[in-house]
């Protein structure tokens, strides 16, 4: 497979298969498929998922840091492994993977003025959560490790509130809740818009980056959609920053329907090893 990097991919079989958390692969999927669409802005719906030209971005690389966190949180003493130390280390492992220029002189920065939190409202808050969403056992702690998850950089109250909202929906879905439970609570806690529809967002839904312009709209696109794919469908063809609404909506539709094996199988090709074995982790820790 010919891609955009140059990494070895991992050589799964059908035990890693079983193995790989489908939850915040969910993530991954919606991220390597979007990566291919954000500056095309078609809002196509038929289109291919995975091609040639798909690769995962920062997206996948910062979710999966925040998944190793909560892995390591389970085994290591407090204070040690934390969390901006663990995003630094994939990020700069991963360096050119389409972050913010903010984030990125976070992530590289020797400089302490430059690793403090830098009020951002960024969605990079809401896409890296999703591990927070499935670790939790209860709706609060998904809240906290949430706020936990983002303010390490984007300490601002929307960025906050948009990895909050993310993380919310993916436990609530994962209760198998009805979807307009999840639309009620989403617009009562985090006061958004959620009497919309994807076909009255797209026509005029612009490329914006931040929590409060597209956290709820990733979520719309899961309230909408029938399936799995359907939900990635829908969220590109919003079109906006579409790799990170890809990423936010697949965490949660992976929570309500499950990630079919076929899509799990092709997703898989694009990652390597050492992100395939923290997934691997990360579903031995959540089923403890």
């Amino acid at each position: 497979m010919k891609r955009l990097f140059n990494h070895e991919p991992y050589k799964y079989d059908d035990n890693t298969l079983k193995q790989v958390h489908r939850g915040v692969l969910g993530a991954v999927i919606g991220d390597i498929v979007g990566s291919t669409h954000e500056f095309l802005q078609n809002k196509e719906y038929n289109f291919e998922l995975f091609t040639d030209a798909n690769d995962f971005t920062d997206d996948t690389v910062m979710t999966i840091a925040v998944a190793d966190w909560l892995t390591r949180s389970e085994t290591c003493p407090v204070g040690n492994d934390t969390l901006p130390d663990i995003m630094r280390s994939w990020g700069r492992k991963h360096l050119w993977r389409g972050y913010g220029g903010m984030f990125h002189r976070w992530l590289v920065s020797e400089y302490e003025e430059d690793q403090r939190p830098y009020n951002s409202f960024g969605n990079g808050a809401g896409m890296r959560v999703s591990a927070c969403g499935y670790f939790a056992t209860t709706l609060d702690e998904a809240l906290d490790l949430a706020r936990k998850s983002a303010e390490v950089s984007h300490n601002h109250p929307e960025g906050i509130k948009g990895a909050q909202a993310i993380a919310s929906a993916i436990f609530l879905a994962r209760q198998h809740l009805p979807k307009e439970t999840i639309r009620e609570y989403v617009a009562c806690q985090f006061g958004y818009d959620m009497d919309r529809s994807c076909d009255n967002i797209r026509p005029n839904y612009e490329f914006d980056v931040t929590c409060q312009g597209s956290c709820p709209e990733a979520i719309i696109a899961f309230l909408d959609s029938t399936d799995f794919e359907d939900a990635i469908r829908l969220a590109i063809s919003l079109g906006g920053d579409s790799d990170t609404i890809g990423a936010m909506t697949g965490s949660i539709a992976a929570a309500y329907y499950g990630v079919p094996d076929k899509v799990a199988r092709k997703a898989l090709e694009y990652l390597p090893k050492e992100m395939v074995e923290v997934l691997n982790k990360f579903s031995d820790t959540v089923d403890r």
